[in-house]
């Protein structure tokens, strides 16, 4: 079974109680509940991280290059200006690996600062808008690929 990195970044552990109308209702627990099923129904597993602190998720960014394991990454605030992260997450994907990004809102359609993400360009590809179905549509992102087309069609 695959293992997938999931990271977490700042404030996503008050899920449920910061801005439930932006980001839902459902609380961390219950994300991370919901994203480890989904991975399994996929035949994958994951490892589930959430910090606040740049330099960690830094770290374990590292840690997934040089293991070769794919990452499922929500950024948060990150997003817009974290070069460290950018360029931690660009090693994920000169390694082999895929990385994909992902928000429960849709940044484009906010504040004009959300719409710019150093992470996008070296993402694999990038989710959002659909609330916790952003998880969901990363891994099966993750675990379609190298499927033929018509396999993936008669999947749906």
């Amino acid at each position: 079974m695959a293992t997938v990195l999931v990271l977490n970044g700042p404030n996503l552990s008050r899920l449920g109680a910061r801005e439930p109308e932006i980001y839902g209702r459902w609380d961390a627990e219950r994300l991370r509940s919901a994203v480890t099923g989904w991975a399994a129904e996929l035949g994958l597993s994951v490892q589930w991280h959430q910090s606040d602190d740049e330099a960690e998720l830094v770290r374990l960014l590292h840690t997934a290059a040089d293991d070769g394991t794919d990452v499922v990454i929500n950024p948060a605030a990150f997003t817009h200006y974290s070069y460290a992260l950018r360029d931690a997450a660009k090693q994920v994907t000169d390694a082999g690996g895929r990385l994909i990004e992902v928000h429960l809102s849709n940044p484009a359609s906010r504040e004009v600062f959300r719409h710019t993400s150093v992470i996008a360009g070296v993402a694999s590809g990038t989710v959002a808008g659909f609330g916790a179905h952003s998880y969901r549509l990363a891994l099966h992102a993750l675990s379609d690929q190298g499927q033929d087309v018509d396999s993936i069609e008669s999947s749906l």
